[in-house]
């Protein structure tokens, strides 16, 4: 026998053909996301499509455990000084970036100092910080002006904008340019060169990560890439999705219509969980820069026009799935308040519209399709808005088209807009400071731009007050103050429900839906 036919046999007998084979050895998680994902850079953006890529190629300081704890995550160490000014970071060994690169305490200081530019509790930590400094090639140091006691909930924020980790070259990217290299310092790598936006986005596992040895909990612990390859396949409409899972085509569909749920509960095969642990507030957000929602009591007569019960029971019929939440803050939260809250009158509405000298302006409205709690609120808001007397002009698109264009601040005449329905999930509107759609700082604020001095005076003296029942207080003047104002509308809780193929295990229990841990047999 020749030396090739001898390897050949070798390798029959040891099975190492079957374990060089792709088809065996490689295990691929398919999912199909709730939207498209258009850009890559989690600091420019809210947009959770973004966000949820972030996790996948990103790790961050701190990261919340199942039980909302912030534990350490890249870090070995941290302490606080005496008198909690100076907060010395250590970052852990081994750490580095998908290119092979080390993490080093440089990339963390420019990737807090580009976050912190653009996040709403980032811009209260950059405000009351006095250096963020590199100590050494492993340790960072940020001291205070004052004593601020979010320092640690700042840096484990579970949701938009989330301070992922990136490396310095990336980092020094001015906030206002989007990021287009994904090289990151998480369990997965993106291959940019099987993005197809508006098809399917691909990751793989990252060799270079070095995950905690504590085991996954919530977004903390462990983060081990369990599946050699994750793809996301856009499939907008939910139908063809459906199928897609039961033929065994994709293995996790997220956001299920809450009209298929009966189906797949005859179904063995398949099981369903929440898509995360703390739900998502449905709000009506109104641009606050250009007519007709710049008018005080056009944003009040909203406040008056939405029944939560009647935009829930439209999208899910299921009690347990929603909750109405007379509050800006959701129903679980330690801050939770009804102070001030206006009950639905559709003829106080009307009479507001009146009272306002609303002159026609059309309410230009960004209705995204396929993104079934988006589409089917602003069929209702369409329709209510109408009734009260407003001129609507509903703009279908696409989820990822409406995060493009929410950007623009030009009047409704020129490719503006008055208003969208979104969902932020509950971490981004459980508390005054970090909160989503309460910040009124005008043009650091969300999309929608409020601007107000006396929301924006409570916000700051919430961050500063150390009593509890001090910070329930200026969390409820905070809601008279919101109630008056209108920066937006909650609409109600929703309780999103994600179906799962039977031979897919592993799925972790957190604040947003990550993908490491997950076994697929």
């Amino acid at each position: 026998m020749n030396w090739p036919n001898r390897t050949f046999a070798v390798m029959v007998a040891a099975g190492l053909l079957g374990a060089m084979s792709p088809a065996a050895a490689e295990t691929v998680l398919k999912i199909r996301p709730f939207g498209d994902l258009k850009q890559i850079d989690p600091v420019i953006t809210s947009d959770y499509m973004v966000r949820n890529h972030g996790y996948m190629v990103y790790d961050t300081l701190f990261s919340l455990d199942e039980k909302l704890v912030a534990q350490p995550q890249m870090l070995e160490s941290f302490a606080v000084s005496s008198d909690q000014l100076t907060y010395t970071f250590t970052l852990r060994g081994g750490l580095t970036f998908s290119n092979g690169q080390p993490v080093t305490a440089e990339d963390a200081v420019l990737s807090l100092k580009r976050w912190w530019q653009r996040d709403g509790l980032g811009q209260q930590l950059a405000s009351v910080s006095d250096s963020l400094t590199v100590r050494d090639e492993k340790s960072f140091e940020l001291k205070l002006k004052r004593p601020w006691g979010l320092v640690i909930e700042a840096l484990s924020k579970p949701s938009s904008n989330v301070p992922f980790i990136m490396p310095k070259a990336i980092a020094a990217t001015p906030a206002d340019t989007a990021i287009t290299d994904a090289t990151g310092s998480g369990p997965f790598i993106m291959k940019k060169d099987e993005w197809v936006p508006g098809s399917k986005v691909v990751y793989v596992k990252n060799p270079s990560y070095k995950p905690r040895s504590e085991p996954a909990s919530g977004l903390a612990g462990g983060k081990l890439a369990k599946v050699d390859r994750v793809e996301w396949h856009y499939i907008p409409d939910a139908q063809t999705a459906l199928n897609a899972l039961q033929a065994g085509e994709i293995d996790i569909f997220e956001e299920v219509p809450p009209d298929f749920l009966p189906t797949l509960a005859g179904n063995s095969d398949i099981k369903t969980m929440p898509q995360d642990t703390l739900g998502m507030q449905m709000v009506f957000r109104m641009n606050t820069t250009v007519p007709p929602f710049n008018n005080p009591k056009v944003r009040q007569a909203i406040s008056y026009m939405i029944d939560q019960e009647k935009f829930a029971r439209a999208y899910v019929g299921d009690p347990k799935l929603y909750k109405n939440c007379p509050s800006f803050y959701m129903c679980s939260s330690p801050y939770f308040t009804a102070a001030g809250w206006t009950k639905p009158d559709i003829e106080k509405a009307k009479k507001l519209i009146v009272e306002s000298g609303y002159d026609g302006t059309p309410v230009v409205v960004l209705h995204a399709t396929e993104s079934g709690p988006t589409n089917t609120f602003s069929l209702v808001a369409e329709q209510l808005m109408r009734q009260i007397g407003l001129k609507v002009e509903p703009q279908a698109m696409d989820w990822g088209t409406l995060v493009g264009r929410r950007a623009s601040k030009e009047t409704v005449d020129k490719g503006g807009w008055s208003l969208f329905m979104s969902g932020p999930t509950g971490a981004d509107m459980f508390e005054p400071v970090g909160h989503l759609g309460l910040r009124a700082n005008c043009d650091k604020a969300w999309f929608g731009w409020p601007c107000d001095e006396q929301i924006e005076k409570l916000r700051n003296e919430f961050a500063f007050a150390t009593d509890p029942e001090q910070k329930r207080k200026i969390a409820a003047d905070l809601q008279l103050r919101a109630v008056d104002y209108v920066p937006y509308w909650p609409a109600a809780q929703l309780y999103l429900v994600r179906a799962v193929r039977g031979n897919v295990d592993g799925i972790v229990k957190g604040a947003v839906p990550v993908y490491w841990n997950i076994t697929k047999k």
